[in-house]
C-alpha cells in the first residue's frame, strides 16, 4: 500500500512561536480514515478546546470519502483527541495562561498504521515577529538561489 501524506498546516508557523509539542491520538469514524490516507483534509481552520477534562479539535475539515454512500461522515464535527492523562493535565494548566493556545499543526501516520495529530503549546506571534520571519525566508531564498547559481 501507499505511504500516505502528511496534512500540515502551514499557515500556524507564521502566525505563531511553538512552545512544546505532542502527540495524540484521533477518535475517527472508518470513512474518515480512508479520506485521510488520500490526503483528503484541511487543517487551516483547526483549533483544539477541552471540553470537561477532554480536548477536542474543531473545525478540522476531513473530506466526505468518496464511496462512503449512506454511512459517510460528517466533514467538521468535533473528534476527540486521545492522550496520557499526564499530557492532558499539562497541556489544560499551561493552556490557561496568558496569550498560550493549542495549535494542531500536522496529520500523519505512525508506524502501525494510526492517524496521529501533532499538537503544539503556542504563543501567538505580534506584527513585528511576522515581518521579521518574513524577511529571515527572503534572505534564505535569495542564498539559496546564490549556491544553486555556483
Amino acid at each position: 500500500m501507499d505511504t500516505p501524506k502528511e496534512i500540515v498546516n502551514r499557515k500556524a508557523k507564521f502566525e505563531y512561536h511553538f512552545l512544546q509539542g505532542f502527540e495524540a491520538g484521533i477518535m475517527l469514524q472508518g470513512t474518515e480514515v480512508k479520506s485521510l490516507r488520500r490526503a483528503n483534509a484541511n487543517l487551516n481552520d483547526a483549533f483544539c478546546l477541552f471540553k470537561e477534562h477532554e480536548l477536542y479539535v474543531k473545525n478540522l475539515f476531513i473530506g466526505e470519502y468518496e464511496y462512503g454512500n449512506i454511512h459517510n461522515h460528517e466533514t467538521r464535527r468535533d473528534r476527540k483527541l486521545l492522550l496520557k492523562k499526564s499530557e492532558l493535565k499539562k497541556i489544560h494548566r499551561r493552556s490557561t495562561e496568558k496569550g498560550l493556545t493549542i495549535i494542531p499543526y500536522r496529520i500523519f501516520f505512525s508506524d502501525r498504521g494510526f492517524a496521529k495529530l501533532e499538537i503544539f503549546l503556542a504563543q501567538g506571534k505580534k506584527s513585528y515577529d511576522k515581518r521579521q520571519s518574513i524577511k529571515d525566508r527572503d534572505a534564505k531564498r535569495d542564498l539559496d538561489r546564490l549556491n544553486k547559481m555556483k
